[in-house]
């Protein structure tokens, strides 16, 4: 064997080894999800009563994690604050961060940092996060990111002895990693959508009227799966679009308290013509293509029966959304306000497993940065906090878990020397969990080294620009969110092929990934 030959230690074997095994392609994971769906739904049966959501909070972009997560101090006192402030110029925050509350943290520090805890900030426009991670109903996991293999260390990936996943810094890519976890394999499905053709039969199946995958946001890989009846259903933040032309919620078609199944129409035009139309619809047709298109039809109104009387459910609880938003306004603020009503109302939706899907965008930032980011930051902290808050008040929090994904993080260094100038694509990123059965209040994963380039300690990847590269890869992470959310371990690598590659988060202390029950 040559010097320049790929060389693997015990661990790197046992690793591929034990991911042979799924190295077949999704066909095999196809195959294996409908044997898997009879022993969960067996599982399933101990606790009928039992729900869960989970929701991804995608920040679309790429979030500059280097700055939500701040390192405090004076660059005299601090060795990490002072190569924060060498690295980050004239982005770097100087004052006005939140301090956090790091007692629990230490594991966080061993990888790069000796143990030794350093005291950290939440952004100036993220008051409402330091507040939650203080509190217990947050955490941050550090450096997370798309891996195809472990990196040792960062030699390994100067002297190209690793497989990386392709198109690194690309946004299209890096975005299907990031909601596949299938970063080496042709995009096919969602690990949400894998975990929902899993679940569905098991918690949802007698008395689901709509899908336990919901997008507040259109289409994403995230919730893509092979199930019909786990297909992604969009809501907008105004509820589900009734058909144009029949007034609001069909009010100039329908006759007081009507629905789709039990219709009352006005004697007007409009009511003629829906009568008309949803007589139609109901009707077998002899024709393949019409049958089909009559049935979506009819499949769609059902959902919108299903999601109105969830809404008004919700409007009547008694909890005021409205309050608990009113200080944030913006597109994720609706987005989340939809997600806690569609919450409070589930009992009309009949599931009881929810995967919920919601994005905002404006996290690509290549010029005005701080200004830019902190207007992101000042969203992004009040619309969790007011989620939070709704929640608690619905008394689904402790049955709530929210997580934040993005395309990557920014480069640590900036793109020039003014202070206009923004950042470019990076690579490992700070992700934050909140939620009820959160162990919040605590860094996991590893902080990671703030040196650039050849530096000593430096986890930059093969360049000088602060590209981090990720200790946690997204497998890992998503798989603790799995876990909690019911996936059971014999099908764990069903929903990430490639988890087998990399340190269990289950049966090891190494990833430090305890966010969440190992239940």
């Amino acid at each position: 064997m040559t010097n320049s030959s790929k060389t693997f230690s015990r661990r790197e074997f046992l690793r591929q080894a034990a991911c042979a095994g799924v190295g077949l392609g999704l066909t095999t994971m196809v195959n294996q999800l409908a044997p898997l769906r009879l022993a969960s739904a067996a599982l399933a049966q101990q606790d009928l009563n039992d729900y869960k959501a989970l929701i991804c909070i995608f920040m679309s972009g790429g979030n500059d994690s280097n700055n939500l997560l701040v390192p405090m101090g004076t660059a005299a006192s601090s060795d990490l604050r002072a190569d924060y402030e060498t690295g980050r110029g004239q982005l770097a925050l100087n004052s006005g961060m939140h301090s956090l509350n790091l007692n629990n943290s230490g594991a966080a520090f061993n990888k790069y940092h000796g143990g030794s805890i350093y005291s950290l900030g939440a952004h100036p426009s993220a008051p409402e996060v330091a507040e939650m991670f203080n509190s217990g109903d947050l955490a941050f996991v550090c450096n997370v990111g798309s891996l195809a293999f472990p990196i040792e260390s960062r030699q390994d990936l100067v002297d190209g002895r690793v497989v990386l996943p392709p198109s690194l810094y690309s946004h299209s890519d890096q975005v299907m990693q990031w909601q596949t976890s299938i970063p080496d394999q042709p995009f096919e499905t969602g690990w949400g959508g894998r975990v929902a053709d899993l679940m569905h039969g098991a918690y949802n199946s007698d008395a689901s009227r709509v899908s336990m995958s919901m997008s507040m946001n259109g289409v994403n890989a995230f919730q893509r799966g092979i199930g019909n009846e786990t297909s992604a259903f969009t809501v907008g933040t105004n509820g589900v679009t009734p058909i144009k032309g029949f007034g609001t919620s069909y009010s100039a078609a329908y006759a007081g308290d009507s629905t789709f199944h039990n219709p009352v129409y006005n004697t007007n035009e409009q009511g003629h013509r829906l009568k008309a139309m949803e007589s139609l619809v109901k009707l077998t047709h002899a024709n393949l293509m019409e049958d089909a298109y009559s049935n979506k039809i009819v499949s769609a109104r059902n959902v919108e029966d299903a999601i109105g009387d969830a809404l008004i459910q919700a409007d009547s609880s008694g909890v005021d959304f409205d309050s608990h938003f009113a200080a944030i306004d913006t597109n994720l603020a609706r987005q989340l306000k939809m997600v806690a009503r569609l919450i409070s109302g589930r009992s009309f939706l009949g599931n009881r497993r929810q995967v919920f899907f919601v994005s905002v965008g404006g996290y690509d930032i290549h010029k005005n940065h701080l200004s830019a980011h902190a207007d992101l930051m000042d969203e992004l902290s009040k619309s969790l906090a007011a989620f939070r808050n709704a929640m608690i008040d619905v008394g689904d929090w402790d049955k709530t878990v929210a997580f934040t994904a993005s395309d990557f993080s920014r480069t640590f260094t900036a793109n020039g020397p003014n202070a206009e100038d923004g950042t470019d694509h990076a690579w490992g990123s700070h992700m934050m969990v909140a939620g009820g059965p959160v162990i919040g209040g605590q860094l996991y994963g590893y902080y990671p080294s703030l040196k650039v380039g050849n530096q000593e300690g430096s986890i930059d990847a093969h360049t000088t620009r602060g590209r981090w590269i990720p200790s946690t890869a997204v497998d890992q992470y998503s798989a603790v969110l799995a876990r909690w959310f019911g996936v059971e371990s014999n099908a764990m690598e069903e929903i990430f092929p490639n988890l087998g590659r990399f340190n269990n988060p289950f049966t090891s202390t190494e990833p430090n990934l305890a966010f969440l029950p190992m239940i």
